[in-house]
């Protein structure tokens, strides 16, 4: 990860620990998902997030302690497949943003809900081509919808966040099309395999902390 000069993501905490998106977030909306809950006869279905906030370290943290979630890989979208390389990437001149892909099961959790998650704790969703310490377009906040569905409602829940005024800022967050390529395999699962590691604790650790607080009953420990 590359760093800037300031030391610590605290700012971007604070914003995270005052949002009160939940209470705001309207009923209709939230179950206006594209991903339906399945009934229980039905076959286990598998669908696609792919969110960008940040390094995907904390974000890929995050969702792989989401039940529902089936698997989370960190990787690069947008940009092409020639240049999906970290150090490539991290020239910030190639279009990418580091992002996670997310599998789940809609049955168990819906587009809506990791939306929800994505949007309270995964990341702070005003930063312009940022997240806390780390600066560059490769860290900027956006949705690459996998579906027309998905991209209707990334547009609607946005557009309902920012007539919420819940932030002073307006929110930062893209809607991007392009490919999704895994990134290195050292990469993936890094906070889960180096949970102490300075930068996972100061910037993703409160993350966990964030996500069980206000998601308790899909945390998975």
């Amino acid at each position: 990860m590359k760093f800037d000069g300031t030391t610590t993501g605290s700012a971007a905490m604070t914003i995270l620990k005052e949002m009160k998106i939940l209470a705001l977030i309207p009923l209709a909306l939230l179950t206006a998902s594209p991903a339906p809950a399945a009934s229980a006869a039905a076959p286990t279905r598998t669908e696609t997030a792919v969110l960008a906030g940040g390094c995907f370290w904390g974000m890929e943290w995050v969702f792989e302690h989401v039940k529902g979630v089936k698997s989370v890989v960190s990787g690069y979208a947008g940009g092409s497949a020639a240049d999906a390389s970290y150090d490539k990437v991290s020239s910030e001149s190639t279009g990418h943003a580091e992002a996670v892909k997310i599998a789940y099961d809609p049955a168990q959790i819906s587009y809506a809900k990791l939306l929800q998650i994505y949007f309270t704790v995964a990341h702070n969703p005003t930063e312009v081509n940022r997240q806390g310490p780390d600066v560059g377009t490769s860290y900027r906040s956006a949705i690459f919808p996998q579906s027309p569905d998905q991209e209707k409602f990334a547009r609607a829940y946005i557009a309902h966040l920012n007539a919420a005024h819940v932030w002073k800022q307006p929110i930062a967050t893209r809607i991007e099309h392009g490919g999704f390529y895994p990134a290195e395999g050292y990469h993936q699962h890094f906070a889960e395999e180096h949970p102490y590691f300075p930068y996972i604790v100061i910037n993703d650790r409160p993350k966990l902390s964030s996500l069980k607080q206000k998601f308790p009953a899909i945390y998975k420990g």
